[in-house]
């Protein structure tokens, strides 16, 4: 099919796990997972439908006359009815009792939580498989030293470790707020036209529990503990809207983490995989782009920006429902989702093979050393018998002209020949060459790694050992 649009979101971005939960097949099984539910319900509840009816329904329920629902919409205009009237076809007997008492937001609005649900589940495992990577990652380099940067410019060493913890800390916060998502999910039950469950209340003639059990009997056959305590039509699009935020929330961190792998790549002190055959430049031969991590950044940025879409929706519903809703729904929420489903496949597959190069590493580290090692070298010299004010001005200006040979005449940092041939330091430069040992300007980093990782990850890894394990595998 070359003469049609089709989404890169499924051709080239989203697995084919996440593309079937937004797929036809399981949208409509879901519509008839439901009606069976709502047939099943209403017998308990003492209407008169037969076990014969139920039973036909569920023979029906995923060999779906697709071609007699799309012919019939072409008719009635109406997504919903069609596909009752095609299910009736299929179940002569049961054709009566299909969607008793519903309105489409029965099957529709039910249907999308169901489908949002699974997806965050999808997202939360693969979510927690890249954070299992990370840590893997931060534990192994909890040691080497390296620059750490504020505004880009050379400060305070920390380590490769410490740095990945910073990544992997915005994922637990992302997590959380998933868990939090995912753990007040509820379905819309069967509320009626404008959320009165009036239809429902004529059905069992004016019994007010059984109108209650109903939403409780379905939320339990469809998996969930509860339905949302009241509705218009349709459940409160606030909730879509909570669902793009931890959506976005996950791009946000992941656009973070791109961020810093291409600043690292350019400095060649760590890179993302590159494959033996794979070409970073249709020109220049030698050049190795950071693209993966590219690609999250520009995914990232699809996904902050799609969060607007539902509270767009949100804010302009009127009174019990509009269906200004629903085409933006259609986009936005699976788009949502599958740019995410991306965003993790990339990131779990640029984690697994992150190559770092601890020479050049540790060279520009050593470059920038002496300016950093002034403090504990003043109080050497201190301890030796030097004046603190004196030393403190001398040592100034000494890394004022190291500094300016450095920027200006492009050699290398001298601020240790300066301060060994100034007599005020009374420092050799063996002494001096002592002081510059790396770990000793790294704090507590490789400890707040360990301490990260025992006390907060390790943890969350620890309850969800049954989802680890997953790979990757991207389409470039």
């Amino acid at each position: 099919m070359n003469d049609r649009y089709e989404s890169p979101l499924s051709q080239r971005y989203a697995s084919k796990e996440m593309q079937y939960i937004f797929s036809p097949d399981k949208k409509f099984c879901t519509w008839r997972k439901l009606w069976i539910a709502l047939a099943e319900t209403e017998k308990e509840l003492g209407l008169a439908i037969t076990q014969e009816q139920i039973d036909e329904l569920k023979a029906h329920e995923t060999d779906i006359n697709y071609q007699v629902a799309r012919e019939r919409e072409k008719l009635v205009r109406h997504d919903v009815m069609s596909h009752v009237y095609a299910y009736g076809q299929q179940c002569p007997k049961a054709k009566g009792i299909i969607h008793l008492g519903a309105t489409s937001c029965y099957v529709g609005d039910n249907t999308d939580i169901i489908i949002m649900t699974d997806a965050l589940k999808l997202v939360r495992k693969k979510l927690i498989n890249v954070m299992a990577e990370l840590a893997g990652f931060a534990r192994e380099y909890k040691d080497q030293p390296t620059l750490a940067f504020t505004h880009f410019q050379p400060a305070q060493p920390t380590t490769v470790g410490k740095r990945a913890t910073l990544w992997l800390h915005d994922l637990y916060l992302d997590l959380e707020d998933l868990d939090y998502v995912l753990s007040s999910m509820k379905l819309l039950g069967s509320k009626g036209t404008t959320g009165t469950q009036a239809s429902f209340l004529e059905l069992f003639d004016g019994d007010h529990d059984k109108c209650r059990k109903a939403d409780e009997i379905i939320a339990a056959k469809m998996g969930f503990e509860s339905c949302y305590p009241v509705s218009g039509q349709t459940y409160s699009r606030k909730i879509d809207t909570r669902v793009l935020n931890v959506l976005a929330g996950i791009a946000q961190s992941a656009h973070k983490f791109s961020n810093d792998v291409r600043l690292l790549q350019h400095l060649k002190e760590v890179e993302e995989p590159f494959e033996k055959n794979q070409i970073g430049s249709s020109a220049m031969a030698y050049k190795r782009n950071p693209m993966r991590s590219e690609r999250i950044a520009s995914l990232s940025n699809y996904v902050m920006a799609d969060v607007m879409n539902p509270m767009l929706v949100s804010s302009t519903q009127w009174f019990e429902r509009t269906l200004d809703d629903s085409a933006n729904k259609r986009l936005s929420v699976p788009e949502g989702f599958l740019a995410v489903d991306g965003i993790l496949d990339l990131y779990l597959n640029v984690v697994d093979g992150l190559v770092v190069y601890p020479k050049v590493i540790e060279k520009h580290f050593m470059a920038e050393l002496p300016f950093m090692a002034t403090e504990n070298i003043m109080m050497d010299a201190v301890k030796a018998g030097g004046d603190r004010q004196e030393l403190h001005e001398r040592i100034r200006r000494l890394s004022m002209e190291a500094g300016k040979n450095v920027k200006e005449k492009g050699l290398d940092n001298n601020l240790l020949e300066l301060i060994a041939a100034d007599p005020a330091f009374g420092l050799t430069m063996e002494e001096l060459e002592r002081t510059m040992e790396p770990a000793r300007y790294v704090g507590r980093a490789p400890k707040q790694v360990e301490e990260f990782l025992e006390e907060v990850i390790q943890p969350v890894l620890n309850k969800n050992q049954e989802i680890l394990g997953m790979k990757a595998e991207i389409t470039v």
